[in-house]
């Protein structure tokens, strides 16, 4: 509401216009006035005042009719009604009243009644702006909030398909960042390290299914910590295989020797789960196989179901050496051995003849780190 209101009188009588107006302006209302009913309807429409004294009996739109009209304009904003009649029959004031007008005052208008009259309708308006502003100040806030769970959903949807991937870091800082273009296809010189259980097949299939799922969660639970402290990329498991990366999305500095940390920790903590479960006559082992070169990586899949992997001879001579892993090896290939010789203890074992690939190569198996990282 405005400070001071505004107050529109309606009326056809310039004597009456002048008396009211004389009476309100002393009490420091700002007025406008209208000599006809539709004058008082387009002042209105236009000028919104904070509150209409409307006379009844006007040339060309009665009052009634006016109140009628504004009223049944939903765009036009509360403002109170009082209409001002010479009348006393009841039907009239109950017609006014019908119409949509909030108050009425008989002619003669008496000063005192004028006054409350007025002063109670702009309480009343001062009332409604009030809730008025609060109720578009909490839509506002709604909307936002609406928003902001929209876009909290979407962030923890793509938070979750992220971390199935990437350590917790790298997945926040792609949401943060709102760019997974890092994720499209590219090539780059990656390590990757194939682990998996030795003899976990045997066991499977002679162990109960609640037995199985114990181990797996124990080894996960050991291994999958660790992968993300050292920053790998779990590409995919099935059961006690896993994949994991290094250097890819994010370019990170000494990928082999992280891979190699990586593989005799998890080492260590699997074989301390491996004593308990040959105290319950379980057999079983752990194998890891390292590799280092080119790949050519990116997310594959449909809508749904998105998938992040690489491509090339580097994964399969990864996937090679763990399937020649006896338990407790770490089988590295030269590029490996090269970049890691300095802070691990190696033994070469020599060429290996390894499935699917022409030529051997040379293969180190690492016994030790020199140092602790």
């Amino acid at each position: 509401m405005r400070s001071p209101p505004l107050i529109l009188i309606a009326d056809d009588n310039p004597a009456n216009v002048d008396i009211l107006q004389a009476r309100l302006r002393a009490k420091g209302y700002a007025i406008i006035t209208a000599a006809d009913g539709e004058q008082a309807l387009v002042s209105a429409q236009q000028n919104l005042p904070d509150l209409i004294l409307l006379d009844v009996m006007m040339p060309r739109l009665d009052g009634i009719e006016v109140t009628r009209r504004l009223k049944a304009e939903a765009e036009i904003p509360f403002m109170p009604i009082i209409l001002i009649t010479a009348r006393t029959d009841v039907k009239d004031v109950v017609s006014g009243l019908d119409a949509g007008a909030d108050d009425y005052l008989p002619k003669p208008v008496d000063h005192s009644a004028l006054l409350a009259r007025v002063r109670s309708m702009l309480r009343i308006k001062e009332l409604h702006d009030t809730v008025e502003a609060q109720r578009q100040e909490l839509r506002s806030l709604n909307a936002g909030l609406e928003q902001r769970v929209a876009e909290q959903v979407t962030e923890l949807q793509r938070m979750a398909r992220l971390r199935r991937f990437l350590a917790p870091n790298l997945a926040k800082m792609i949401v943060a960042s709102g760019d997974e273009s890092i994720l499209a296809s590219h090539r780059r010189e990656i390590v990757v390290l194939f682990c998996d259980l030795r003899g976990f097949t045997a066991f499977s299939e002679i162990s109960e299914p609640e037995e199985v799922m114990a181990v797996l969660q124990a080894y996960h639970d050991a291994v999958g910590p660790q992968i993300h402290r050292h920053e790998g990329t779990l590409m995919h498991f099935m059961g006690d295989g896993l994949m994991i990366l290094f250097n890819d999305p994010f370019p990170c500095p000494d990928p082999a020797l992280r891979a190699v940390h990586l593989a005799v920790e998890m080492r260590e903590a699997v074989g301390a789960l491996a004593s308990g479960w040959r105290r319950r006559g379980h057999e079983i082992g752990f194998g890891v196989g390292i590799a280092q070169g080119y790949a050519t990586l990116g997310h594959v899949g449909f809508e749904d179901h998105i998938e992040y992997t690489a491509m090339g001879t580097v994964t399969n001579l990864a996937a090679r050496l763990c399937d020649a892993a006896r338990d407790g090896q770490v089988l590295i290939n030269q590029r490996i051995a090269a970049a890691v010789d300095e802070a691990a203890s190696l033994e070469e074992i020599g060429e290996l003849p390894l499935k699917g690939l022409a030529r051997p190569g040379i293969v180190y198996q690492v016994v030790e780190m020199k140092s602790p990282r």
